[in-house]
């Protein structure tokens, strides 16, 4: 039944992404069809009773869920239609990937019952921050072309040309950096306690620890450059970027290894 509903999402993702912008009420109502569809699929695919599914393609999917949420409630407060055509080709991808790499199932049987709120917690935040990564990468983009403006143009180019103002996409992205943050600071305390009550130890430093905690160190610095500093443009990115970079590594990166490469279970 999940991969029906996965197939489903992606399907209607690709019609939102070619419909004519004229066709705004449609797109919104296919989008939000799609997007319901996908979360019922990662709902089913990764919560059962007394376990939770979990893998890099899961973490994917669950992120693009979230950017498609996003683009879809700040599109009634801007035009974003560009950023439509950016979104829906990625979420097509990202939908069946649970399909093709399911992960692995973590047994919750000897957790707290509060721990797969941790995971919930843990996930919201890798997605929110995902996509504040993406959203600097296209300001990054937006700025070079009203810098350069290139002769030629197509498809990426005018989605870029329809992407609100500079300064409209600044506090967008630091609204999402700064939601990100505050998860990602619940997740790395309800890690702490976790990791007591199922280790016996406050904080349990392997790789996912050290990356998870210099991803937190790289976004409090961001967010305090820009509260006190005025960080923005380049420094903003670099910021952003290195703390999405760790963060892929803590989780995603050593999932992609374990999985497709050495073929493991959850370690």
């Amino acid at each position: 039944m999940q991969t029906y509903l996965l197939f489903a999402a992606a399907l209607l993702y690709a019609v939102c992404a070619v419909l004519p912008t004229r066709l705004g009420k449609l797109i919104s109502s296919v989008t939000a069809g799609a997007w319901l569809l996908h979360g019922a699929a990662l709902w089913q695919g990764m919560m059962a009773p007394g376990s939770l599914r979990v893998g890099f393609a899961s973490m994917i999917s669950a992120a693009m869920w979230i950017s498609v949420m996003v683009y879809w409630l700040e599109n009634r407060n801007f035009a974003l239609d560009g950023l439509r055509r950016l979104v829906m080709p990625s979420a097509t991808l990202a939908a069946v990937l649970p399909a093709v790499f399911p992960g692995s199932v973590f047994q919750l049987d000897h957790a707290a019952p509060a721990f797969g709120w941790h995971i919930a917690v843990a996930i919201l935040a890798y997605s929110t921050l995902t996509i504040a990564a993406f959203h600097a990468v296209l300001m990054a983009l937006q700025e070079s072309r009203l810098h350069a403006r290139p002769a030629g143009s197509g498809w990426f180019a005018s989605a870029l040309d329809q992407l609100p103002a500079l300064l409209t996409m600044e506090k967008l992205l630091f609204r999402l950096i700064g939601i990100g943050f505050v998860l990602l600071t619940l997740t790395v305390l309800s890690g702490i306690l976790f990791s007591e009550q199922l280790f016996g130890i406050a904080l349990k430093w392997d790789h996912k620890s050290v990356f998870a905690l210099l991803s937190w160190v790289l976004f409090a610095a961001l967010l305090a450059g820009r509260r006190w500093r005025g960080w923005r443009g380049k420094t903003a990115l670099r910021f952003t970027l290195a703390g999405f970079a760790t963060l892929v590594l803590a989780y995603v990166g050593s999932r992609f290894v374990l999985e497709v490469v050495l073929h493991r279970g959850i370690a």
